[in-house]
């Protein structure tokens, strides 16, 4: 174990430490003693063992570790309530004015404010309060209990007492009302004797039977008292007894309403099942309908309205309100919300059928003047048209299909167009049917835009099948020219023209190109003299004119002087000649 002291030490009293506390750890060397001369367990670790800086340790010790404020004198007790200490008789210098008692001033005495005090009158002297200093340890602070009179509860079993001595007085009043009611019927109606014994026994028996289910009342509240439950999810830790979704023992699971395997799915997790089951059955020999069910029923539907009222009137209004802060509010201001709502659609309806009548209803007026009805397609609901739905609940047959609608506008027309775009496709691309134009948010041109595409069509194919003619016409002059000198010496010059163009412009050049030594020197010269020029443009020239005839030994001599960067003898450039000079 090391030691606290913080000195300096070299490599070799570091390994001798580290040799000396293997020992010690091994049993081979005796333990390091403390101040006190204790043994300090060699398999303590270093920072449970060494001091802080600021204690100045010379020696190792545990003295650090223990608890340096002491256990003191604490206790459990709590202040005596209602002590007294000495009564005095007369007023002494340096008590309260109000009430003579000597452990507290006028500013702080409880008693009633006297008209003269007791320092002027010398009367009722009030006994002095006995003061205590109470110290309390970690178990006193934290006991709820501490200074609790058990004396106290005396008065809340005295109630329960006479709860229980009024509820036995009622009972016994009742029955005895029962009996007296009993006994006259008996007299009455059969004129029997011992009826009013047999109305004593019978209430007799009545009272056994309800002091035997008071009996097991108050049994099974016990039972229910002794439970004890697990708690789950809740901010504390720990469980609420009440778990979602438990059914009764008795019911179906859901998982066994429907046993094929493409039919609701339920989630063992949460033991939750929210589509229906049995969708094709009769709703009312069911008894569980999905759990969507009752997001869609009851008051949960009312609750969301509720809270999407609270939402848009947060949003639109600017109205402080909170469905979790104030529901009584945000409750309050959805029911004005509707009252208004209603107020303002009976006012509009009002209107609109003051306008126009209500031939819907008896009151209504046809063409004649006379009073019609409603008429009996309307009023019995039934119709001639024939509806047939899938399994799902999807209309099949006997109902227009519904047009889906998009979110862009439909059937507007810009830039003078008479159709949308998209509405003609033509060589792979949308455009517009009344001039197809295929460029979008272009202007209309009509007729005319038509016949011009179409003759630039007919144009661009015309000059492609003569381009082709053109080229079948001089493969087949080529085919028949190997057969004479004079077509072989034409084929020769008109590819000996190409071959110039080809090379002219910077194609790839043929090994068998024949150049002009003289001209090609010249154009070298040339060269050099116009990169020399580049580099100093002071020495350039104001009426420098450039000539764009470029002949093969320009090109030649060009390829000869540029510089290719991914030329691997690129850094050996220009050594021969500082080597010559």
């Amino acid at each position: 174990m090391a030691t606290a002291s913080a000195t300096f030490k070299s490599r070799e009293d570091h390994r001798k430490q580290q040799e000396l506390e293997e020992a010690r750890k091994a049993g081979l060397a005796p333990a390091e003693l403390d101040e006190d001369g204790n043994e300090i367990n060699p398999h303590i670790p270093q920072y449970m063992s060494s001091a802080p800086w600021y204690l100045n340790a010379e020696r190792p010790s545990l003295k650090h570790q223990r608890n340096w404020k002491g256990e003191g004198n604490h206790t459990n007790q709590w202040y005596d309530r209602g002590a007294k200490g000495f009564q005095a008789e007369k007023y002494r210098k340096g008590a309260c004015t109000n009430c003579g008692a000597m452990t507290h001033t006028a500013k702080l005495c409880v008693e009633r404010p006297r008209k003269v005090g007791a320092k002027w009158t010398s009367q009722s002297i009030a006994a002095d309060e006995k003061i205590q200093s109470i110290e309390l340890n970690y178990e006193g602070k934290r006991d709820r209990w501490n200074g609790y009179d058990a004396a106290t509860y005396k008065r809340t079993m005295d109630s329960y007492d006479i709860r229980a001595e009024a509820r036995k007085k009622f009972q016994k009043e009742q029955q005895l009302k029962k009996l007296a009611g009993k006994g006259g019927e008996g007299g009455e109606g059969g004129g029997k004797e011992g009826g009013g014994k047999e109305g004593g026994e019978e209430g007799g028996e009545e009272e056994e039977e309800e002091e035997e289910d008071d009996a097991k009342v108050d049994e099974s509240r016990q039972m229910d008292f002794g439970k004890v439950e697990k708690r789950v999810r809740t901010t504390g830790g720990g469980s609420t007894g009440s778990v979602r979704n438990l059914r009764i023992r008795e019911d179906t699971a859901k998982y066994l309403l429907n046993l094929d395997v493409d039919s609701a799915y339920y989630d063992p997790k949460t033991r939750s099942m929210r589509e229906d089951p049995n969708p094709e059955g009769d709703a009312k020999d069911k008894f569980y309908l999905g759990d969507n069910h009752n997001r869609i029923s009851g008051q949960a539907l009312e609750f969301r309205q509720l809270t999407v009222h609270a939402w848009e009137a947060m949003e639109k209004s600017n109205v402080d309100v909170h469905l979790q802060g104030a529901p009584s509010q945000a409750e309050l201001l959805h029911r004005e919300f509707k009252v208004k709502k209603e107020k303002l659609t009976g006012a509009s309806k009002e209107s609109v059928l003051a306008k126009y009548g209500n031939a819907a209803s008896n009151g209504g007026k046809g063409k004649g003047g006379e009073e019609e009805g409603i008429p009996e397609e309307l009023l019995l609901g039934q119709t001639e048209v024939q509806v047939e739905y899938d399994r799902a609940g999807r209309p099949l047959r006997g109902v227009d299909k519904a047009v889906p609608c998009s979110r862009y506008e439909e059937d507007v027309l810009i830039n003078n167009h008479t159709a949308v775009w998209g509405s003609w496709w033509g060589g792979g691309v949308w455009g517009y049917a009344c001039c197809h134009q295929t460029t979008r948010m272009s202007y209309c041109t009509g007729a005319s835009g038509i016949a011009a595409a179409e003759a630039s069509a007919n144009l661009m194919q015309a000059n492609m099948e003569r381009r082709e003619q053109m080229k079948a016409a001089q493969e087949a002059e080529g085919l028949q020219g190997e057969d004479g000198e004079g077509a072989e010496e034409g084929a020769g010059r008109a590819k000996h023209g190409e071959e110039k163009k080809s090379v002219v412009w910077g194609a790839d050049v043929d090994l068998d190109l024949k150049l002009d030594k003289k001209k090609l020197r010249a154009a070298l010269k040339r060269e050099e003299e116009l990169g020399r020029e580049e580099k100093d443009e002071r020495k350039r020239k104001y009426n420098v004119t450039y000539s764009d005839d470029v002949t093969e030994e320009d090109m030649e001599a060009y390829r000869m002087k540029r510089v290719h960067a991914d030329d691997p003898m690129l850094a050996f450039l220009g050594k021969d000649e500082d080597d010559n000079v």
